[in-house]
């Protein structure tokens, strides 16, 4: 073990009460230096003017840089808060040492804990010494890590070996050493300003104003509060000085610390909220009867339509790099509104959510616009619904930081046709797996609402399922804590045999699901729960199976009857075999791409499967993101893309793939090729 720096010592000497004396003597808080009754230390930062943010080479929320002055003085503390100092006050939060490998001992930075909880510690020692501790604001934070500097990082271009820790990202929680005051300071005095674990700020995140600020307070309001500094376990660029970061301030895991204002608030106003996205601007507010649709006895089809329109060359917030893995919901005026992830990388912190709005009445799709981002969060991934009365639910994964091994699970409410959104909430707060939510939420017959999501984060695996029986506040998952089972024909077990998962309640109450991977016998699995999804027994269903980039969709119809939509061949098939479709002459035909499938007998039988396409001459389409162009014609269909699926209340049929809108009632698909 690296030896202990002579400071982290004296820290740690003062927390065991040896130097206790001294700080209960007190020094004048004016002073350069002072410690406290906890024996934290503080070194005063003078006011003066920087260049907040970063012009070239950041993140797209750094910008745009411009000049902040911070007008009085202020004194923060030289290390983030440990445990011991933390624990002062909160004594309970000892069950929470050594918490997935991290920060047990006494001078180890304090984590999982929520911003609620630095600002309420920062409010028990105010009391308690009657002076004004606080969190830092972001302004006051970047300043003091710059100390004078302006580039990346306080120490020049590039961060040395003494300030990383783990600087990689893992897909799951990596034990490292959190103790304090162990790298070299800044030159105002300050340690591990990079690094070591993120920090609560004050602010509310939100966009940068672009003119000169002084003592800026971040926004009004906000889903998120700022966090900054980076981490240990996550790659060295989000440890820049202007690197922003943010989360809901209810979260809490093995990230995120925080380290201590002395000083009086700045009196300065909050920045108001920003201008809505286009999906919430001028939304109608009359509520849509749904007697204007197609006839139901008669086919109809449509599409396909674009429906993820992004800019070329945008890098954040939007990104034209890849989009993908959708959700769908109608709304009560008669809109439609998507959602999917914008991106560089799926493994990103950069994933961000973006959507759509297809407005009643609408031939095409708005623009894409950010619907919802944790800053520096990688948000894997999004379902909708809307209940059929007043409310749209959005349920959502949020990750620790980047990939989808460490997700929470969160809820937002919308009861103004998405237009508005309540603040998120966690649902499940703990930072694991099978809280990835799959597109394809259902209320069922008695009024429940269930969740299916990843439960790994391979190409195979198994789903699970979370249920409410309260309208949404409350989220069970009935198969945590269960081992993962052997999928085999006849073996029952309490996952979902394949990922991504589509889930589907039967007349008779029972839970049907067709997965991804995990196939039985060659075929496509299919699961059956007779107790709510406590358990699963798996059998093979009657179609081929489908892999990567690509995703089915499974939803019990108004009309009574199973629909799935799926795909003739898995995406990497070298020699695709397609399916035999019937024609209406009654002959048949080689179809290969993207179906639809009926059952009439909860999925006993699926005598109707028909290719979803127009039939027409061939024509090129842009599928997005793993599809990419392909060729349509009578026979050959989007061969893959990521399926969400919604059926309004005059029977139409939408299902988007990861770039376009189809929209078809069930006669079109009863009725045979070529009818």
């Amino acid at each position: 073990m690296r030896p202990r720096s002579r400071r982290c010592a004296s820290v740690l000497a003062l927390q065991c009460g040896v130097l206790f004396s001294m700080a209960a003597a007190g020094q004048a808080v004016g002073a350069d230096r002072f410690i406290n009754s906890l024996g934290m230390e503080f070194v005063r930062i003078a006011p003066g003017t920087f260049t907040m943010g970063q012009a070239e080479g950041g993140d797209w929320d750094e910008a745009p840089a411009r000049q902040v002055t911070i007008s009085k003085p202020f004194h923060l503390a030289v290390t983030e808060v440990t445990n011991a100092q933390y624990e002062a006050f909160d004594p309970g939060h000892r069950a929470f040492r050594g918490r997935d490998g991290f920060a047990s001992g006494d001078d180890e930075a304090v984590v999982f804990v929520s911003w609620h909880g630095a600002a309420a510690f920062c409010a028990w020692l105010s009391e308690k010494e009657g002076k004004p501790y606080r969190l830092p604001t972001e302004a006051e934070w970047e300043y003091a890590c710059r100390a004078g500097t302006s580039t990346p990082y306080w120490t020049g271009d590039a961060l040395p070996e003494a300030h990383r820790k783990h600087q990689e990202t893992f897909w799951y929680p990596v034990p490292v050493g959190l103790h304090v005051g162990m790298a070299p300071p800044n030159p105002w005095g300050l340690h591990d300003m990079h690094g070591n674990v993120e920090e609560w700020c004050l602010d509310w995140y939100g966009p940068y104003d672009e003119t000169a600020q002084t003592d800026p307070v971040g926004r009004a309001t906000g889903d998120f509060r700022v966090a900054r500094g980076g981490s240990h376990s996550t790659d060295v660029p989000y440890l820049r000085s202007a690197n922003r970061a943010g989360a809901l301030p209810e979260d809490m895991h093995w990230l995120i610390g925080f380290r201590v204002v002395l000083g009086p608030l700045p009196e300065t106003a909050p920045l108001p909220s920003p201008t809505p996205a286009l999906w919430g601007r001028e939304v109608a507010q009359t509520r849509h009867a749904w007697d204007d649709g197609p006839d139901p006895g008669t086919p109809y089809f449509d599409g396909p339509r674009r429906f993820v329109k992004i800019p070329p060359d945008s890098n954040g917030p939007l990104f034209s790099e890849h989009n993908h893995c959708p959700a769908l919901c109608a709304c009560p005026n008669g809109d439609l509104l998507a959602v999917w992830y914008t991106t560089v990388t799926e493994r990103g912190r950069e994933l961000a959510i973006a959507a759509s709005r297809l407005r009643r009445g609408a031939s095409d799709w708005d623009d894409a616009s950010p619907f919802w981002d944790a800053p520096d969060r990688n948000d894997h991934a999004s379902a909708l619904y809307w209940d059929g009365r007043d409310t749209l639910f959005h349920l959502n994964g949020m990750s620790t930081d980047a990939t989808w091994g460490k997700m929470a699970l969160l809820v937002r409410t919308s009861t103004d046709n998405g237009a508005t959104w309540n603040p998120a909430r966690l649902v499940n707060p703990t930072h694991q797996l099978r809280n990835m939510p799959i597109a394809g939420i259902f209320g069922t017959d008695d009024g429940r609402f269930v969740l299916p999501c990843d439960a790994v984060t391979i190409g195979e695996g198994g789903s699970a399922i979370h249920v409410s029986s309260d309208g949404g506040s409350t989220w069970v998952d009935p198969g945590a804590g269960q081992p993962q089972p052997v999928f085999e024909a006849g073996r029952t077990g309490a996952w979902i045999a394949g990922i991504h998962a589509g889930v589907a309640e039967l007349a008779d109450g029972r839970f049907l699901a067709l997965g991804r991977g995990n196939n039985i016998d060659g075929r496509m699995p299919m699961s059956i729960s007779a107790d709510g999804g406590a358990t699963w027994t798996y059998q093979a269903s009657p179609f081929p199976p489908v892999s990567g980039g690509q995703r089915l969709v499974l939803r019990r119809l108004r009309e009574g009857a199973l629909l799935l939509v799926s795909f003739t061949d898995p995406s990497n098939a070298e020699n695709p075999g397609g399916l035999e479709f019937k024609r209406a002459d009654g002959s048949s035909s080689t179809g290969y791409g993207m179906y639809a499938a009926i059952s009439y007998d909860g999925g006993a039988t699926w005598p109707v499967r028909k290719l979803v396409t127009p039939g027409k001459d061939a024509a090129t389409f842009d599928g997005g993101a793993w599809t990419r162009e392909f060729v349509m014609d009578a026979t050959h269909a989007e061969p893959k893309g990521y399926l969400a699926s919604t059926q309004t209340p005059d029977g139409v049929i939408h299902v988007i793939s990861s770039g376009l809108h189809y929209r078809f009632n069930l006669a079109w698909v009863e009725a045979p090729a070529g009818s």
